[in-house]
């Protein structure tokens, strides 16, 4: 039977048993949960505090780190020690599509005469640089098949401020490859930059001249190079990257992409040099001619987060990849819609190249400043006896056709005429075949100098153009075998 206890008379003191004084292991319980209790708070308060600071006083200016990061990124830093910034870090592979235009003032402001697809490996601080040709047929929407530097362009067209982001998917997609960020620089920017930092220095490979490049007022001058290290300013600089038309192997698109991976190459050592960083006047200029020239999807934290990397980067570390149509290159010369010249992968499908982009880090390539020297090859001359070919400038640039004439015949070929054309302005460079037995050889290899398809239909406009009497001599003009009409491509 229970023991019956006597009332307890809750109003009266009672003699209870004391409590025991904490032990040590009772306090670490107390203040682990009273800290993570802090640590909640100051979470909460913290949430939506930006993540990296945006202004570059912000930054340490030799390790290019946050001076003072917030609490949650100290927190996050202590448990994971890094945190994924940017799309691809996970995965160690970063990819940027750099796209470089005339802009404002420029012909084809919005076509990219500059595309190069930036690969960073964060793990091993790698970088490759994949240069794709302006010609690259390419599948834009609507649009259909247009050559790749048109995206950006069609993308403007579409909605303004649009073209970098329609570039960047148009490249994605192209290639199959995750390309989730984009920048766009505009001339004025390319010189305002290289100025900024005091100029860079470029080890030219190869001395050329190119007697046509872009001159004021619809004109041409003479610009050239000699091989060996040289010190650039900004407008130099861009004159070395711009050039098109050049001497000793350096008039070709792929030629001129090299020469452009070889001048960021330079450009990202004297950015990243202790006197460029450490002089906030330098960083100002900098900073301001990014906020007004280039486009981007980066943000300020993301872009320190890249020159973090950058400084760990040495040039031996970077590879290249050139697509071009070389015997043992990717591409291969076509005809597209209207006749327009456009480049295409030999196999049929981006598959190779996608490979190529994916696998670049464990491929051999040819580090970009161990560039070896090609010596220009002779072009035999035409094997056609006294082959007439004529050049028409089918364009409002004066002197398009003569100029012409001058690069054709230090390449063998034999122009018996120049002169304009009865139909301007054209588009499209096209080369017509009026003497059926010129051998396909000969066209093939006046195609691959022109950069233009061939057909042997003429239009009714340029038939009628010769059939009209001469003013001197009361007699139809006399056909050429070859006549080249050069179109606004030829520019």
């Amino acid at each position: 039977m229970m023991e019956e206890q006597p009332p307890i008379n809750l109003l009266q003191p009672q003699n209870l048993p004391l409590t025991p004084p904490p032990t040590n292991k009772t306090k670490r319980a107390v203040f682990l949960i009273l800290g993570v209790t802090i640590i909640l708070l100051l979470l909460l308060r913290n949430y939506n505090m930006t993540r990296w600071p945006t202004s570059a006083s912000d930054y340490d200016p030799t390790t290019l780190k946050p001076k003072k990061i917030g609490f949650l990124q100290t927190v996050r830093n202590f448990i994971f020690k890094s945190e994924n910034v940017m799309t691809g870090q996970q995965e160690d592979r970063i990819n940027i599509l750099l796209l470089g235009i005339g802009g404002s003032g420029h012909d084809g402001p919005y076509l990219s005469d500059t595309n190069i697809i930036l690969s960073i490996k964060p793990s091993t601080n790698q970088v490759a640089m994949i240069s794709v040709p302006r010609d690259l047929a390419a599948k834009m929407g609507n649009y259909g098949f247009r050559k790749i530097n048109n995206a950006n362009a069609f993308g403007e067209l579409e909605q303004s401020g649009n073209g970098g982001e329609y570039a960047r998917k148009v490249f994605e997609d192209t290639f199959n490859i995750s390309l989730p960020y984009y920048a766009r620089v505009d001339f004025a920017a390319f010189k305002e930059l290289i100025d900024a930092v005091g100029g860079i220095n470029v080890d030219v490979q190869r001395s050329f001249v190119d007697t046509a490049y872009p001159g004021p007022n619809d004109s041409f001058q003479t610009i050239s190079f000699e091989a060996g290290p040289q010190h650039m300013d900004g407008e130099r600089a861009l004159i070395f990257t711009r050039s098109r038309h050049g001497s000793n192997g350096e008039g070709s698109d792929f030629a001129r992409a090299k020469r452009q991976q070889i001048m960021l190459a330079a450009f990202k050592k004297k950015l990243l040099s202790s006197e460029t960083f450490l002089n906030p006047i330098t960083l100002q200029k900098v900073i301001s001619s990014l906020s007004k020239h280039i486009v981007t999807n980066i943000d300020f934290g993301q872009i320190m987060f890249l020159a973090g990397l950058a400084k760990e980067i040495d040039n031996e570390n970077i590879k290249t990849l050139v697509l071009t149509d070389a015997p043992n290159g990717f591409l291969k010369p076509i005809t597209g819609e209207g006749g327009a010249y456009l480049l295409a992968p030999k196999t049929g499908n981006f598959d190779a190249i996608s490979a190529a982009i994916n696998n670049i880090f464990d491929a051999t390539s040819t580090p970009i400043v161990s560039i070896p020297d090609q010596k220009p090859t002779q072009t035999p001359s035409i094997a056609i006896p006294n082959a007439k070919i004529e050049i028409q400038n089918g364009t409002w640039r004066a002197g398009l056709a003569a100029l012409k004439k001058q690069q054709l015949e230090k390449e063998g070929l034999f122009i018996s005429g120049v002169g304009n054309s009865a139909k301007r302005p054209i588009s499209i460079t096209t080369i017509y075949i009026v003497n059926k037995d010129v051998p396909q050889a000969t066209i093939d290899s006046i195609t691959s100098k022109i950069k233009a398809s061939s057909t042997a239909s003429l239009p009714e406009w340029l038939t009628l153009a010769y059939n009209e009497p001469s003013s001197s001599t009361g007699t139809p003009k006399s056909k050429p075998d070859i006549i080249i009409i050069l179109g606004e491509d030829a520019i």
